[in-house]
């Protein structure tokens, strides 16, 4: 079974909206199962819990079939959506620009490498697809060598 994981803030705001119609889309065109995930950080926990966030994704964008909630609790929500990643074994995660951009930072100072779009395609083996708040979406493609690279967000201003 082919799975979609697209992590979100909460409550999602207008890029997470976004970010959710693309991957609620994706999940559709490859008859896909989809995993809505939320990492609540232990030092600014909201205690978001999972009927919270279905709750206010279907507010924010109507009911999804086929969707699974889970929220994370972690110290980085960067490191949590990457275990969640793997341990689920999606075969395509959709997030935010802005998350791109974060993902880069945190893997390019763990590795001092600035090749982050090769690494999430060689440790994800799945495809990234990155959502501007606009809905324009860029893909990456695991093992691809032609795989368009992940936009840098700028600052998180």
């Amino acid at each position: 079974m082919t799975l979609v994981v697209v992590p979100v803030r909460f409550p999602p705001s207008s890029h997470s909206a976004a970010t959710l119609r693309e991957a609620a889309r994706v999940a559709e065109e490859r008859d896909a199962d989809l995993t809505i995930l939320h990492v609540d950080l232990y030092q600014r926990s909201g205690g978001v819990s999972r009927s919270d966030l279905k709750r206010a994704v279907e507010e924010r964008i109507g009911r999804l079939d086929r969707a699974r909630y889970v929220v994370r609790r972690g110290f980085l929500v960067e490191e949590t959506i990457l275990e969640e990643v793997v341990a689920e074994g999606a075969d395509v995660v959709v997030i935010g620009s802005k998350q791109a951009g974060r993902w880069r930072r945190m893997v390019q100072k763990l590795l001092s490498d600035p090749d982050i779009d090769s690494f999430l395609r060689g440790e994800l083996d799945c495809t990234v697809i990155t959502v501007d708040a606009d809905g324009e979406t860029t893909r990456s493609e695991a093992g691809g060598d032609d795989a368009a690279p992940l936009p840098d967000d700028g600052d998180d201003d």
